[in-house]
């Protein structure tokens, strides 16, 4: 499998993301130790010149850390074919234990690599670079983050066999079977419902009230957070019950494949881009005081706030769309 050519590709780039995260986070650490915009020595302006071009490079990047986690599941998905009972990219993920750590991994550093640049981004908003030295605090935690996926995912790729006979998604996601997928697939429809709709309100509500009053910036970014796990537990529940058509299929991985239009990418990309955005408006909350970030900032958090609001509006759009336009029906008798 290692020589199939998407996952070569994919191993490459996640060689060339570590590689190149590690020398940033090597030069992190000098600027963290020796960083004083207030010198004028040599050292002082070699880093400022340096840390202009790593963040540069570094952004682009984890532009490419970000494409991965969609790679990763159109790799995995379109390797199902290779193993005895799998029909998507549940099953080729569950040939091995290597399988779902690995795509956790990639989700949590699509979560920080987003995060990472906003702040990046609006760190270059300002003459005097107020954020580098957090920016390089967060880039050294995500690091580890990123060789631990690099090398999870290498391990899952070197140990699929064809030989194995894996579960389908039918299984492991069935009401019927334990497990984290199982216990989620089983939540009654009518609570589910409740919580999405409900964190949805609340988003949108705290959303238009930092943007017309500049309030309730954090509680905004909490509810969006909740929202995210709430959207990602009512995909399962019951939204993808819809798009199959059928009551007992709640696999979250069908839904990406051609007969369902791809849909699936659509409605993932809305539910990170909104969980990115949102915390985002959390992460710069503590920067609003700093007089260099005093015009910018404010104008970052609200194209961030309405990046979220969009985000996850697209997600419930689309999934209600789907609910409305089926003659499928769940009678909500759970």
């Amino acid at each position: 499998m290692i020589f199939h050519p998407a996952v070569i590709a994919l191993c490459l780039v996640s060689l060339f993301i570590s590689g190149m995260v590690l020398y940033a986070s090597f030069f992190g650490v000098w600027i963290l130790r020796r960083w004083d915009l207030t010198s004028g020595s040599e050292e002082q302006l070699a880093l400022e010149r340096r840390t202009y071009l790593i963040s540069t490079v570094l952004s682009y990047v984890l532009v490419f850390q970000i494409g991965s986690l969609f790679l990763y599941i159109y790799t995995s998905d379109s390797l199902h074919s290779f193993f005895v009972g799998a029909m998507c990219a549940a099953g080729s993920l569950n040939v091995n234990p290597y399988g779902y750590p690995a795509l956790l991994l990639k989700v949590l550093n699509f979560i920080l690599a987003g995060l990472w640049l906003i702040v990046n981004h609006t760190d270059n908003q300002a003459y005097d670079y107020p954020l580098i030295k957090k920016k390089y605090w967060l880039l050294l935690m995500l690091a580890p983050l990123v060789l631990a996926e690099t090398v999870l995912q290498a391990i899952y790729f070197v140990q699929l066999k064809a030989d194995i006979i894996t579960s389908c998604c039918g299984s492991l996601f069935s009401t019927e079977r334990g497990g984290v997928g199982a216990d989620i697939a089983a939540l009654p429809v009518r609570p589910a419902m409740a919580a999405f709709f409900l964190s949805l309100v609340l988003t949108v509500f705290s959303g238009v009230a930092f943007l017309s009053r500049q309030k309730l910036g954090r509680f905004f970014s909490l509810s969006s957070s909740v929202l995210f796990l709430a959207s990602g537990a009512a995909l399962i529940s019951f939204i993808c019950l819809y798009f199959y058509e059928l009551p007992t299929h709640h696999c979250p991985f069908c839904i990406l494949q051609r007969e369902y239009r791809y849909v699936g990418y659509l409605l993932y990309a809305a539910l990170l881009t909104g969980v990115v955005s949102g915390l985002g408006v959390g992460v710069l909350m503590p920067f609003r005081k700093i007089s260099s970030l005093s015009r910018s900032l404010p104008l970052i958090q609200e194209r961030l706030t309405l990046i979220c609001l969009f985000s996850y509006l697209l997600f419930a759009a689309v999934s209600l769309y789907r609910m409305e336009s089926t003659d499928f029906t769940l009678g909500l008798l759970q």
